[in-house]
């Protein structure tokens, strides 16, 4: 494994020579000369250099975004650190177009801030010098950042290549929330109308939607209520927890769980079966939307709002904005039903928590230890509050008990648009202890907070697969593969639902499988899987 050296300070006082940031093949130690000392570089406290250091960063922001230079928490770091910054960062759209052109040009700015790199990208820049292995640098002078990773192996294994690298610096926000984004709902006001209790089972569940059908809740004489209405493939209107309620089988978007450190494929079992099953026959009794397969987010969002009430029953991640204001309060929260064999269980997604590619130093940069001080000031557990919702004074403001909250948002404005044109984002921490001690929820996310303890966490099915990055080898091996396995789940799906062909099909669905390689695809994610339980190493 090639290793490199990063000489500094002194040893480049002592020297006096200028080492080319090089990336050679082979096994041999590359030296990389650090130019901080010219600056006044202070290897503790601030500022960071004695002289104006000016760097280039790229990568992209959101659209609400000004230039970054434009940020009042961008002009503390300045003024904190002794450290200018050219920002050349992009919205995310216009970047993700010409990133790639630019990491194959070479006409690399200094430091990739929000970096959109996928864990390919991450991997084959690293592996071909295009981006520094950070690890001694972190160790060296990071040391907030170290504390953390030492307190937490499992961050440190997410941002691990296999290589043994670490070529990118985190994003963290333990909230607990995007394990669980798929939320059931109900029509509580046509529950009422109809005299029908809260469903507590899969069973009552089933007989509140076919009296949605039947009964006509809204009044209007008109054949018109969808009792269910759901979207496939979406980040929070997946109809997962009734296919375990149904069936027996947790299931999330990837087809991939992780039950007692075994990687599963979720797709081809007998309680998968069962649970599309049963499905298509309350899709034969007209009790789910049949555009639940083919409708985006707009027209999805669109039957919570129609002029006359349509909706039983549907997923969503928040109501409000699904059925809007004025309707919210005929809704509740159903969470887990109990499902066919007795038991709750509550499918957890692979949404993770734990993000890669916040910042990372390209082979442009020479000045990679000032680089790495000014962002180990970041994973400060209050300066990474700040880099999340924006500048204390501005979004956030101390309480009682000394814990930042968020300020109301000015009127005509909403929280998440006042936060993209102050809050840079970046690499930074907030632990779930974070969200106890330095800064509080926004309000809404401590609303879902608050459901998921009391409907979903309770009856946790399953573990999420970690957030693992894959080698080169693993990618070639997984990706092709993935894309013709969920599409032809996605696809069989729809068609055995709505067909209720899945009986004269399944065992040939199960061949096609194999045949696409699932086994091969599961061994593959086993093994990464047990890599990241060993730290990543």
């Amino acid at each position: 494994m090639r290793h490199r050296r990063f000489l500094t300070a002194s040893a480049l006082a002592l020297s006096g020579a200028v080492l080319l940031a090089g990336c050679s093949g082979g096994g041999a130690d590359t030296e990389i000369a650090d130019k901080s000392a010219d600056f006044g570089f202070n290897e503790e406290g601030l500022p960071i250099v004695d002289d104006t250091l000016t760097l280039t960063f790229g990568g992209s922001k959101t659209p609400l975004a000004p230039d970054y230079s434009e940020m009042e928490l961008v002009q503390q770091w300045e003024a904190d650190t002794n450290i200018a910054i050219e920002w050349e960062n992009l919205p995310d759209q216009v970047y993700a177009e010409k990133k790639n052109l630019m990491l194959a040009s070479g006409d690399l700015p200094d430091v990739l801030f929000n970096s959109g790199l996928s864990d390919a990208e991450i991997v084959q820049n690293g592996s071909n010098g295009t981006l520094l292995p950070l690890e001694d640098l972190i160790d060296e002078y990071a040391p907030t950042l170290t504390d953390i990773l030492d307190s937490r192996p499992d961050i440190r294994a997410a941002i691990t290549a296999s290589d043994g690298h670490i070529y990118t610096l985190p994003s963290v926000e333990e909230l607990g929330l995007v394990q669980y984004p798929n939320f059931l709902y109900i029509n509580t006001a046509w529950l009422s109308a109809l005299g029908l209790p809260m469903p507590t089972t899969i069973d009552e569940y089933h007989d509140a939607l076919e009296a949605f059908k039947t009964q006509d809740p809204n009044g209007n004489g008109a054949a018109d209520e969808i009792p269910l209405s759901f979207r496939t493939d979406s980040f929070c209107a997946n109809p997962n927890d009734l296919i375990a309620a149904l069936g027996g089988q947790p299931e999330n978007n990837d087809h991939r769980i992780v039950r007692d450190d075994e990687v599963q494929f979720t797709a081809n079992t007998d309680g998968y079966k069962d649970g599309v099953t049963a499905l298509g026959d309350w899709y034969a009794d007209g009790l789910i939307d049949p555009e639940s397969f083919s409708q985006d987010d707009v027209a999805y969002l669109s039957k919570g709002k129609s002029g006359t009430p349509i909706l039983g029953s549907f997923f969503w991640w928040e109501a409000k904005e699904m059925v809007g204001e004025d309707r919210v309060g005929d809704y509740a929260l159903l969470g887990i039903l109990e499902g066919v064999d007795g038991q709750k269980l509550a499918s957890v997604a692979n949404n993770q928590e734990i993000g890669r590619g916040a910042m990372t130093i390209t082979r442009a940069n020479e000045y990679p230890a000032a680089t790495m001080r000014w962002a180990d000031r970041l994973f400060e557990p209050v300066m990474s509050a700040q880099s999340n919702w924006g500048p204390i004074g501005v979004t956030l403001e101390e309480n009682a008990d000394g814990v930042l909250v968020q300020i109301p948002a000015a009127a005509g404005e909403s929280e998440g648009e006042r936060r993209q044109r102050v809050a840079p984002g970046g690499p930074k921490i907030t632990t779930a202890d974070d969200f106890v001690t330095v800064v509080a929820p926004e309000p809404r996310a401590k609303e879902r907070q608050d459901l998921v303890t009391e409907f979903y966490a309770p009856f946790q099915a399953n573990d999420a697969y970690p957030p693992v990055m894959l080698s080169n080898e693993e990618l070639d091996r997984v990706s092709l593969a993935n894309t013709d396995i969920n599409t032809l789940v996605k696809e069989k799906f729809a068609s055995w639902i709505v067909n209720g062909t899945i009986d004269g099909e399944w065992d040939a669905y199960v061949s096609q499988l194999q045949t696409l390689g699932v086994d091969d695809v599961v061994a593959t994610y086993q093994q990464a899987y047990d890599r990241f339980q060993q730290g990543g190493k």
